[in-house]
């Protein structure tokens, strides 16, 4: 019992020294160091669906930092973020959702707090992560001046003062915006003109966007140019620029790429789907290196062919088959160099599959598993380093439910295709698009829903289907899938 008030004392004793305290924004960024440390995308190479919600969530997260140490701030609306939290200690405890296999979870919590101090313990606390290092901060104490400022602050009166007069709480009313959930209709009602305005000033760039695209496309013979990333449209018109001085400069070197996709990514080489990969922080020198090695790149792809071949014909006629929206972007090297490991293991095993027995099946190879599974879509997700007899086994046990799930999706793209033709002609939308960690079933889940409201503020505009609301810097309105 003595324990127990004792703890309860101490953490009352903590909070009335956290509560005289101000952080700055150096500090702020020290005391988040284990949240940084457990979401940082870098650490999810193998898992690009929940890389690129934690980058999304970042950048709203630092913008909610940045605001708060805006001079003149009074307060922001509540924001609400997603984070894929990596398992960093063995018990964690209190967690919404865990991922054994993986190693991460997915945590959700909704910012709505009016200083840096309170923003860093909400976070830390909303992922289950230590708030002891924040004792040792050097976090000065309030300034004398602040001390001489609340002389003149705002008379607070009485909550019966409110009642007997009438007159609103502003306190209350605070915490009752706060409390209110955002609605799809009125973050819409917010934050139209805003997009609006910007969209109208992206216009141009957009239009310049697709005229280099078609040019470069036509003058270099190739499928398609494509971004990894959600880069803005003028970083986009900057990287095609660049791409068609190389051109004019050294025409030479392009003369293989005819047929090809081009892909502005982070590095560049040829990607494991056979994509020319241009990395955006290299300068032409590193550009033409690629395209020289171009010839030898089709070599080595052509015995990668050869090598998901082999495989195929050990396990049955299964295809091997790579997903760039589901896997890590990947170099034809060390995709080669995965399958080549993968095929000698198999060999070396020599599994009794019947010859075609598995035909029509597909497969992925995985790098950062142990246990083989069956995702939704119907192809198996094999790790390089699984257990030979456990993957026969598992194989022949998920067969038919692998054979149900691929026709599911099927008519899951169909059904996805029709509904996005469908409501972008209901709400006159200039482009309806979403983002790669967007399933098909959460897609229609969506558009189903959206096509049951009525929305005039959509008309022209560019519309994402994501796991947040906001705002894109050239005028495209994101919105979560689950939206209110």
């Amino acid at each position: 019992f003595y324990y127990f008030i004792r703890l309860c004392l101490d953490k009352i004793l903590l909070q009335c020294v956290l509560q005289s305290r101000t952080l700055s924004g150096a500090d702020a960024i020290n005391a988040l160091r284990p949240f940084y440390f457990a979401v940082h995308p870098d650490f999810f190479g193998q898992h690009p669906k929940e890389r690129e919600v934690n980058e999304n969530s970042l950048k709203r997260l630092n913008g909610y930092l940045e605001n708060l140490q805006k001079p003149g701030f009074r307060s922001l609306k509540p924001t609400q973020l997603t984070f894929y939290v990596r398992e960093t200690e063995p018990n964690s405890s209190n967690v919404q959702e865990s991922f054994s296999a993986s190693g991460f979870r997915a945590v959700s919590f909704t910012l709505h707090t009016r200083d840096l101090l309170s923003t860093v313990l909400d976070i830390l606390n909303s992922c289950s992560l230590s708030t002891e290092h924040i004792q040792s901060l050097n976090v000065s104490s309030q300034p004398h001046k602040e001390v001489k400022s609340t002389v003149n602050r705002p008379i607070k009166w009485d909550k019966t003062y409110y009642s007997f007069t009438g007159f609103k709480d502003p306190e209350e009313e605070l915490e009752q915006a706060h409390r209110v959930e955002t609605t799809l209709i009125s973050w819409l009602d917010d934050n139209e003109a805003s997009a609006v305005k910007k969209l109208k000033k992206s216009l141009p760039l957009r239009k310049e966007l697709e005229r280099l695209k078609f040019e470069l496309s036509h003058e270099l013979q190739l499928a398609d140019i494509r971004w990894q990333r959600s880069w803005g449209i003028a970083h986009r018109c900057s990287q095609l620029h660049s791409l068609a001085r190389l051109a004019q400069q050294r025409p030479e070197v392009l003369k293989n790429v005819k047929g090809r996709t081009v892909v502005f990514t982070d590095r560049s080489g040829m990607s494991a789907a056979g994509h020319i990969m241009l990395g955006t922080m290299d300068v032409h020198h590193h550009w033409t290196k690629v395209f020289e090695r171009l010839p030898n790149y089709y070599k080595l792809q052509k015995r990668l062919l050869f090598l998901e071949d082999r495989i195929s014909q050990l396990l049955g006629g299964m295809q091997v088959i790579y997903i760039e929206e589901l896997q890590p972007l990947l170099t034809l090297e060390e995709y080669y160099e995965t399958l080549n490991s993968f095929y000698n293991k198999l060999h070396d095993s020599r599994l009794p599959f019947h010859p075609r027995s598995l035909r029509g099946l597909q497969m992925v190879l995985e790098s950062d598993r142990y246990a083989p599974s069956l995702h939704e879509f119907g192809h198996f997700m094999i790790p390089t380093l699984c257990d030979p007899e456990a993957l026969q086994w598992f194989i022949f046990a998920k067969a038919q439910e692998a054979r149900e799930n691929l026709k599911r999706k099927e008519e899951m793209m169909i059904t996805e295709k029709e509904l996005i033709g469908t409501s972008t002609e209901k709400f006159s939308l200039d482009r309806l698009y979403k983002e790669p960690s967007v399933s098909s079933a959460q897609m229609i889940d969506c558009c189903k829903r959206l096509l049951q409201e009525s929305l005039p503020y959509l008309q022209g505009m560019h519309l994402c289907i994501s796991h947040f609301y906001s705002v894109l810097q050239d005028g495209d309105l994101c919105i979560p899938w689950n939206w209110k």
